[in-house]
């Protein structure tokens, strides 16, 4: 049943962190638009920005390895780590503020300062580690940086992982303390209850059905309200489809040809979350070790603790799992619906490319309980299996599209943005570092798709992002000037936590 039109400016679909950041940045330049959010779910952040369903880490590439890469000549190339950090830093600004001008209030019900730490075992990780340290140590980006293969200083920064291991294997870590955990689901949250307050029209229970252009180049919106069972079309001069994995969908159905040869391969996560709680008073940290051969950079082995709801808790994983869904909340035939003729050969291509990831999925599958507990005594090497339960963390979509470098069927590990030619239309596909990422990916939607209004906007986008249009690596005075005061305004200035 069909009833009615309704138009207005910005369309967001989707009530996940990106939406979430676009709509919020978007009230900030141009109060006067109308934006209406369609999201599916009866609540914003429950899909991949809820907090059970992502590893919470403020992705700083302060310790993910995959992140730094180790040349054929033994030294380590961290300019991919050096781009995210300025990313994430890009993202606290924001935060900084939205708290500052109390469009946000208590920080510490989404941001928690903690340690960061990376973790290897055996003689060569050791020396990859330490020329990896080298290599950052004296970047301005990560100063306070510090690396120790010493038994003694591990003991005191990591006991829970020291304890009952054998002396005569080579181990070392780095750490640095401006880490942080996010729950951004808490965040999500808030900044929707924000623009709630400012005129946002946000739809729950309602899915998008259709998008196609209309005659006049804007964009008719198909969406079905779960509720009442009825069907309206809704326009807008500009769409933006932010619904995790369901964006591949959305963004076939609009059929501009930048969706053409796209796809999209799920991929699960599991976490082992303690429920001994003198266990997890033991740890204080996010620890990354190095992923297995095959293991695609989201199934990085790492021992968390989390603060979610003000509550701590301590968490490992993640192991990767297989469902063809392309949302946790999605339906089996995803991955199936989602070949079209235009990306059938591209995926394909992928599928011959990644035959070792493809068996590292099914190993991890079939794993038993006991198999998963040995990895994470890796970790933890007196870890008790009646400590520890397993828990469904949320789907993930690697862009699987062809690429110069790659070729056809190239697998892709990151998060981008495809938009129309006019930039009328975009979409947010792919994953990690995904919601860490989220303020410059959304100033990258502004400049590709509202160019013509960004020039008028600087001063208000300096204004929420001092760095705007800056390279902090070359601006360390400007880097310390802002780390000071997000760290102050967020909370993040070092003191005794106080949690349950």
């Amino acid at each position: 049943m069909s009833n009615g039109e309704t138009k207005t400016d910005v369309i967001l679909i989707g009530a996940g962190i990106m939406s979430a950041t676009l709509g919020t940045i978007l009230k900030e330049l141009k109060p006067e638009w109308e934006i209406t959010v369609f999201e599916k779910l009866a609540n914003a952040g429950e899909e991949s920005s809820n907090a059970w369903n992502n590893a919470g880490t403020g992705h700083a590439a302060l310790c993910e390895l995959n992140y730094t890469e180790e040349k054929a000549d033994g030294s380590v190339d961290i300019s991919k780590a050096i781009k995210i950090n300025e990313q994430f830093n890009v993202s606290m600004q924001f935060w900084s503020y939205l708290v500052n001008n109390r469009l946000i209030h208590d920080p510490q019900d989404f941001i928690m300062p903690l340690p960061h730490m990376s973790l290897v075992q055996g003689e060569q990780n050791v020396r990859f580690l330490k020329n990896r340290f080298e290599a950052m140590a004296n970047n301005p980006l990560f100063e306070g940086m510090e690396f120790s293969d010493d038994p003694e200083k591990l003991m005191e920064w990591i006991p829970l992982i020291m304890q009952a291991r054998p002396s005569n294997e080579p181990i070392a870590t780095t750490k640095i303390e401006s880490g942080t955990d996010v729950n951004f689901g808490a965040l999500t949250r808030k900044l929707f209850n924000h623009l709630e307050g400012n005129d946002l029209n946000i739809n729950y229970k309602h899915r998008v059905e259709d998008i196609k252009r209309t005659s006049d180049d804007a964009w008719e919106v198909k969406v079905h309200d779960m509720d009442t069972g009825k069907t309206k079309s809704h326009t807008a001069n500009f769409v933006f489809i932010g619904g995790g994995g369901g964006s591949l969908h959305l963004l076939q159905k609009t059929g501009i040809p930048e969706s053409k040869h796209i796809g999209g391969f799920p991929v699960s996560g599991l976490f082992m979350v303690c429920n001994n709680p003198e266990v997890a008073a033991q740890h204080h940290a996010k620890v990354y070790g190095k992923a297995k051969v095959g293991a695609p950079p989201m199934s990085v082995p790492h021992l968390d603790t989390r603060f979610i709801d003000n509550k701590k808790s301590l968490l490992f994983g993640p192991f990767a799992g297989f469902s063809p869904k392309f949302l946790k909340t999605g339906s089996m035939f995803d991955l199936l619906t989602s070949v079209k003729t235009d990306n059938l050969f591209t995926m394909l291509a992928a599928g011959v490319k990644n035959a070792s990831l493809t068996k590292y999925l099914i190993e991890q599958v079939i794993s038993s309980k006991e198999k998963r507990m040995e990895e994470l005594r890796e970790f933890i090497p007196n870890a008790k299996s009646e400590d520890w339960d397993l828990v469904t963390a949320g789907q993930r979509v690697q862009v699987i599209k062809d690429t110069e470098v790659g070729g056809k069927g190239t697998l892709q590990f990151g998060t981008e943005v495809v938009s129309d030619a006019d930039g009328t239309i975009a979409a947010l596909l792919g994953a990690s570092p995904g919601a860490s990422t989220a303020v410059p990916v959304m100033l990258e939607v502004l400049e590709k798709c509202f160019g013509q209004h960004v020039n008028e906007w600087e001063q208000k986008i300096k204004e929420m992002i001092p760095s705007y249009g800056k390279s902090l690596v070359e601006n360390p005075e400007l880097l310390r000037e802002i780390n000071t005061s997000t760290a102050q305004t967020l909370g993040l200035s070092k003191k005794e936590l106080v949690v349950s």
